[in-house]
């Protein structure tokens, strides 16, 4: 079950809430979640006391982004194994929350591993339930390190591309500290430009349907003080044809063992941009994301959202908790299209970014010696 209370925002200052953190009251372990879908009106925080609560938190998108879910998914496992609940139960409940994104099956792996090793080893379900959340708090970590190393490897592309500084780069969706245990992915790259001086401008896409750049992506923007504009995803082509985009900075879900890049939609059309106009186009994501048992883009499961997220619009201040719940937008019984992601193919990613280094040309062959040398473990 879950509850909610809220805590002001109105601060301007990088948010003081953590995107996720575990905590232990007296009446027994829960995971507390920053909830954004109340973003940016107001920092609420959702508590969840079992998985099947943060199974709902990940459907709702009260916690998305692709690192910070896998951490979400070993906490999960953690918190079902503390409050003594099914492990497997919960780990495949958690694992098939959100099928695209890689990351969360990841980490719910790793935690449940690290349940079943301990176990095995003639351990209690308590220490199973300690070396969960042990493998989830080791987890945690390792993204925020691994979020601050791609900053820097972000930061040197860019240098090399595009040399001279006063950068204008366009991101798409959201991809900053909510979505990660450390200052993010491609966000963090841009982050970076802006803290050296180099940022002149970052180009927000709105992202349809749910709004999660303008949301979310320039919530963290303005509480950073980056100089950033809000624009419709429609408008993204009048921005490259006025010669106004020196690049663009995404995140992803997965990354096929070909390079084909899953995120989130509307992020092709901005490859097919970019290709068009010279931009460069460049994916930050760490190494977990690179999922070598999926061979190529049209493997990749992409999930359908419900058609409400397109014919309905959620009321200011309001939580998106459903069909009916919003302002229609559309007459009744309009039928929606509303895939959550979109996938691009290798030959339009200039490079791919990752905590291990930088891979361009994006090649089947180029991912495989990344992960080979990040001791990446693969097999379930």
């Amino acid at each position: 079950m879950a509850d909610q209370y809220a805590q002001s925002g109105d601060d301007m200052r990088p948010t003081e809430v953590p995107a996720i953190r575990w905590e232990e009251p007296p009446e027994g372990p829960v995971l507390v979640l920053l909830d954004q879908t109340r973003l940016p009106a107001e920092e609420v925080e959702l508590v969840c006391t079992d998985a099947s609560a943060l199974v709902e938190a990940i459907g709702s998108l009260a916690v998305r982004g692709a690192p910070l879910l896998g951490i979400a998914g070993a906490y999960g496992v953690a918190l079902a194994a503390a409050r003594g609940f099914d492990v497997d139960e919960a780990a495949n409940a958690l694992a098939g929350a959100r099928p695209t994104a890689v990351n969360l099956s990841v980490g719910v792996r790793r935690a449940r591993d690290a349940y079943e090793a301990e176990v095995a080893k003639g351990g209690g379900p308590e220490q199973g339930a300690r070396a969960a959340l042990a493998a989830a708090r080791q987890l945690h970590r390792e993204d925020a390190e691994a979020s601050a190393r791609m900053a820097e490897h972000g930061l040197v592309l860019l240098e090399e591309l595009l040399p001279g500084g006063g950068h204008r780069i366009l991101t798409h969706c959201n991809s900053g500290a909510l979505v990660s245990g450390g200052e993010g992915t491609a966000f963090a790259v841009a982050l970076a430009a802006h803290r050296a001086g180099q940022l002149r401008r970052l180009w927000v896409d709105e992202t349809r349907p749910l709004l999660q750049g303008a949301r979310l992506t320039a919530y963290e923007a303005a509480r950073r003080g980056m100089a950033y504009t809000l624009l419709t995803d429609n408008a993204a082509g009048s921005l490259f044809a006025a010669g106004e985009v020196d690049a663009v900075l995404i995140g992803a879900d997965r990354i096929a063992a070909d390079g084909s890049v899953a995120n989130k939609v509307g992020s092709y059309p901005l490859a097919v941009l970019a290709r068009y106009h010279h931009v460069p186009f460049i994916v930050v994501a760490p190494v977990t994301t690179v999922d070598p048992d999926t061979p190529d883009g049209a493997s990749i499961e992409v999930e359908q959202r419900p058609g409400f997220e397109v014919t309905e619009m959620a009321a200011p201040q309001a939580p998106m908790s459903g069909a009916g719940a919003g302002i229609p937008v559309a007459p009744l019984g309009t039928q929606a299209y509303n895939p959550a992601f979109d996938v691009t193919p290798p030959e339009l990613v200039t490079a791919i970014v990752t905590e291990e280094g930088v891979v361009s040309p994006v090649t089947a062959e180029g991912l495989a010696e990344l992960c080979a040398r990040s001791g990446r473990v693969t097999t379930d």
